[in-house]
């Protein structure tokens, strides 16, 4: 049955939508990266070639702390959500669109791209129901530095005291660690070689002037 009343609800119903959308768009077009005033100055500080390193920013991605217990029911019942086995130690399972990575014992770092967040909160925490752990959306607390190239190695190196060498950290490999002075998570992507740096927002300036500074002997090669 119709009437006028139906008819107020429903455009009610439908502008309220209609703002909501608007506002998230507005939300979206407001965000800033911590280095977006750098991305010029990142391209014209990377070198191509033999000896080239590169380096980018990749904001905005979808990362999420998840918290299980190893072979837990819930851990289990979360891997097959996700479609992703969770990682072993220092490891990442899933590709640089969607994956998992080592944190610790019992957590874990889940990566996706931007837009991800809600429904990968929603998969996790249906996953968890009636287990142990928890998921947060953390996805604002770090950005993402990109660094790739056939001497990203060498740059590393020069800020960080693990082994990087292919025969102790290849593709897949992830771990939390040190760039000079700042806490990072270090995920190597593919033989390239090619990394992802994440580091807590309010350090990117820093790391992003070291990391310039160490590329800047294979700027002139």
């Amino acid at each position: 049955m119709t009437g006028p009343h139906k008819v107020e609800t429903d455009t009610a119903a439908a502008d309220t939508a209609a703002a909501d959308t608007a506002a998230a768009d507005a939300a979206t077009a407001r965000r800033h990266s911590p280095l977006e005033h750098r991305a010029a100055e990142f391209e014209r500080r990377s070198a191509s070639g033999a000896r080239g390193v590169r380096l980018r920013e990749e904001p905005f991605l979808t990362q999420l702390d998840l918290r299980t217990s190893p072979g837990s029911s819930s851990a289990v019942s979360v891997a097959e959500a996700l479609r992703l086995p969770l990682p072993a130690a220092n490891r990442a399972t899933g590709d640089e669109h969607e994956a998992v990575l080592w944190l610790g014992p019992d957590e874990s770092l889940i990566v996706a791209p931007d837009g991800r967040a809600e429904s990968l909160l929603r998969t996790v925490r249906n996953a968890q129901q009636g287990g142990s752990g928890s998921v947060v959306d953390v996805s604002a607390n770090r950005t993402t530095l990109r660094l790739s190239g056939p001497m990203a190695r060498e740059v590393l190196e020069k800020l960080c005291s693990l082994d990087l060498h292919p025969r102790a950290f290849g593709p897949a490999d992830c771990a939390q660690t040190l760039l000079g002075r700042v806490v990072v998570v270090l995920w190597q992507l593919d033989h390239e070689p090619g990394y992802r740096i994440m580091v807590r927002c309010s350090f990117a300036e820093y790391l992003a002037d070291l990391l310039l500074d160490a590329m800047a002997e294979f700027l002139d090669d």
